[in-house]
């Protein structure tokens, strides 16, 4: 998996050029800022599920597709799914989650923790899960069985952070819709 505008080498980018500018007397608050963003939209999924949800999730299963840092790609490491699935389970809910590419990557890194389980096809994630979150913009995710979905969750909420559909038409079609959505195109 190579690293690509604002893959996984993008936080260690940062740095590394802060850390230049910083030898060379110069601050570059513009990178910070960058930098704040980003760690900050990571974050933002999981706002939007203690705002609904409450702080305590004990027993509240969630559904996840996408869990690569982008799509067409099996790197993981600093992908969002990462820090909104171990947010979930230390708030005591579990994971069921899918990715098209990604899925043995998060298998070994999830091996030894039994709260997070992996399904081989998107829609089997959903069953009786509280909400569908959905991180990564894959294709496939575009254009899924909305009857299904809103059939196969325990409440019909979607909490999208990648702003994949139109917010009206989801109400329409009965959802809750959650949009996290990106602030800028620097962040990946």
């Amino acid at each position: 998996a190579g690293c690509g505008y604002g893959g996984s080498c993008f936080p260690k980018d940062i740095r590394a050029l802060q850390n230049t500018a910083g030898e060379y007397g110069l601050h570059l608050s513009i990178l910070e800022s960058v930098e704040k963003v980003n760690r900050a939209q990571k974050l933002s999924v999981l706002d939007k599920i203690r705002t609904r949800f409450g702080e305590h999730l004990d027993g509240k299963q969630f559904a996840l597709w996408g869990l690569s840092f982008k799509p067409n790609t099996n790197d993981m490491r600093e992908a969002p799914s990462r820090i909104v699935i171990n947010g979930l389970v230390s708030r005591g809910a579990s994971v069921n989650a899918y990715d098209p590419v990604a899925m043995k990557d998060a298998q070994k890194i999830y091996a030894d923790d039994k709260v997070v389980k992996f399904s081989d096809n998107p829609l089997s994630t959903l069953n009786n899960a509280e909400a569908l979150i959905i991180l990564t913009e894959w294709k496939a995710f575009r254009s899924p069985d909305f009857d299904a979905i809103k059939n196969d969750l325990r409440n019909p909420i979607i909490i999208d952070g990648r702003n994949l559909y139109d917010p009206s038409h989801m109400r329409d079609m009965g959802f809750e819709y959650i949009s996290v959505g990106r602030p800028s195109n620097l962040l990946g």
